[in-house]
């Protein structure tokens, strides 16, 4: 089996792999301090609430855009897994050309979401994933990263506007019952919903004016599932898209290591 987690700035999601079925997984907190040692404890207490066996792994990969935990993960994979950690880098063959000025300026998980996205629905296509930042990565009808837009995630809109003002509550991110709210946390989270979604669908309609109409949109994130019923231009939901890139690149990391 295969171990693959998706190490974000907000959450840390944690995928199972049986071969090419995604058998379990789970979202934590990503907590900056946490040991090796915690990490281990935390892993395999997930295994035996699952009536999971850990020493059936047989790999683990992992994608990081937090680099303070990538020594943590590593010493976890060799100390409670008898395996070494791959990680997803600018020098691991992933298979897609980065057209990039410099590849090592790109997100970890942006690239194993396009590698995902062209592999599932072909190119060309947009990943919109909405994490603590909203990215858009455009993919090329040949399978070339061309590169993307990053935009402030829906957390942090929330807590700047509360931050920045004396007298607005902190609101959860929801679709509002109506458009024009008739109190203050009906509009704030009006302006939230349909602000974010407005921005979505303008990137979009530049993007895919510019790479062709047949460009696909595929959102993934903790939020895509509320934007994508109202988005003119997401028609794509794959919640799972970033694990389903993690395992491709280990399968192909793993054939090339057989060579």
């Amino acid at each position: 089996m295969l171990l693959a987690l998706d190490v974000g700035n907000t959450n840390v999601t944690i995928g199972l792999f049986d071969g090419a079925s995604l058998t379990h997984h789970w979202r934590l907190r990503t907590v900056h301090e946490q040991t090796a040692d915690e990490w281990g404890i935390l892993l395999l207490n997930l295994f035996r609430m699952s009536g999971l066996e850990p020493a059936r792994i047989e790999g683990m990969i992992v994608s990081s855009v937090v680099p303070v935990l990538d020594s943590t993960l590593a010493t976890t994979a060799q100390r409670y897994f008898r395996t070494q950690a791959l990680f997803v880098s600018p020098d691991l063959d992933t298979g897609m050309r980065i057209l990039y000025d410099n590849p090592r300026e790109v997100g970890a998980d942006r690239v194993v979401n396009a590698v995902a996205a062209f592999h599932k629905y072909g190119g060309p296509c947009v990943v919109v994933d909405l994490g603590t930042a909203i990215t858009f990565d455009a993919v090329s009808a040949s399978g070339d990263y061309m590169g993307g837009v990053i935009c402030p995630g829906i957390g942090i809109s929330i807590s700047g506007l509360f931050a920045k003002t004396a007298r607005l509550p902190m609101v959860d991110f929801r679709e509002p019952e109506k458009l024009i709210g008739s109190n203050t946390v009906g509009s704030i989270q009006s302006g939230l919903y349909y602000g974010m979604i407005g921005m979505i669908d303008g990137v979009l309609e530049r993007l895919i004016q510019e790479m062709g109409t047949h460009t696909k949109a595929v959102a993934t994130g903790g939020q895509a599932s509320l934007i994508v019923p109202a988005s003119r231009y997401l028609r794509l939901l794959d919640e799972d898209l970033t694990l389903e890139g993690l395992r491709l690149i280990w399968e192909r990391s793993r054939s090339w290591g057989k060579n």
